[in-house]
């Protein structure tokens, strides 16, 4: 893990703002963002409960609304989807993986690790501590 502390030293910024402001943005490999979309939100909260249940992701955001368009068996598709987006240790996506495609409802759901490679070390920690995962 390599922290990066981030310098806000500027003299045009008051003290206070300064140290509010003052933080380490973490460069690590450890932790994703995993994409899912899902047709209805009532699906997106049921799955987000299974997989935040069995602290497999600390935080699960559901957009409900999103317009997706897209190939299917060769016709091209415009369907009204939500997204669910969880946050996770990045060591833990296949065991995601297996419990949605268990239970949703798509033949082929879009089930997408994207890495995070930098961000706020105590939201990495919160992360780390919300799923039990060695950070």
């Amino acid at each position: 893990m390599l922290v990066k502390p981030l310098n806000l030293s500027q003299p045009t910024l008051p003290s206070s703002l300064q140290e509010t402001l003052n933080f380490a943005i973490v460069e690590t490999p450890d932790f994703a963002l995993i994409y899912i979309t899902c047709p209805k939100e009532e699906e997106a909260v049921r799955i987000a409960r299974l997989v935040l249940e069995r602290r497999l992701a600390a935080c699960a955001n559901i957009v409900p609304r999103i317009r997706s368009l897209y190939w299917w068996e060769g016709q091209l598709q415009e369907e009204g989807e939500c997204l669910l987006l969880l946050k996770a240790p990045y060591s833990y996506y296949e065991e995601v993986e297996k419990l949605v495609r268990t239970h949703h409802p798509y033949q082929v759901p879009a089930i997408v690790r994207l890495p995070l490679t930098a961000g706020l070390e105590e939201y990495f920690r919160w992360i780390a501590t919300e799923t039990s995962f060695d950070y």
